[in-house]
């Protein structure tokens, strides 16, 4: 079972665009903030010391979307293992009503901080993010 992140946003009159809704690159923007806040939630302070997450792709779909003042509340997961440096991550964001309007499929890098280079997921550094990973035997 994978563990859900959420986080609530509300649309300010800087998300609005000109078709009075929140503008695609707000999404885009949302999503990035729901993975931070997720990985500085969860993250074991050396890991988030030594590491870093950069998005390498975003799969997004629109399905509905909100206006000035309306809220969402965005759901974050990680589905499955990693794959060297990689992690996919899932992102939901529901309406007032509960109908997923707009959902991400994102594949981050991590890299070493002090290098800058790509760095291999662990399961030790992916294990906080999902039930029953939790397993100490699994190195760092």
């Amino acid at each position: 079972m994978d563990l859900k992140f959420t986080r609530t946003f509300t649309a300010g009159p800087e998300h609005i665009d000109v078709m009075g809704h929140v503008n695609n690159a707000v999404w885009v923007q949302w999503v990035q903030d729901m993975a931070t806040a997720h990985w500085d939630a969860f993250a074991a302070p050396d890991h988030a010391r030594d590491f870093v997450w950069l998005v390498v792709r975003h799969e997004i779909d629109y399905r509905g979307n909100i206006g000035l003042g309306e809220s969402v509340t965005g759901e974050t997961w990680i589905p499955g293992d990693p794959r060297g440096a990689t992690s996919l991550r899932r992102v939901d964001f529901r309406n007032a009503t509960g109908k997923v309007i707009v959902s991400a499929a994102t594949t981050w890098a991590m890299l070493d901080r002090s290098t800058g280079r790509p760095a291999r997921v662990t399961a030790a550094v992916i294990a906080p993010f999902q039930a029953g990973r939790n397993d100490p035997a699994a190195g760092p």
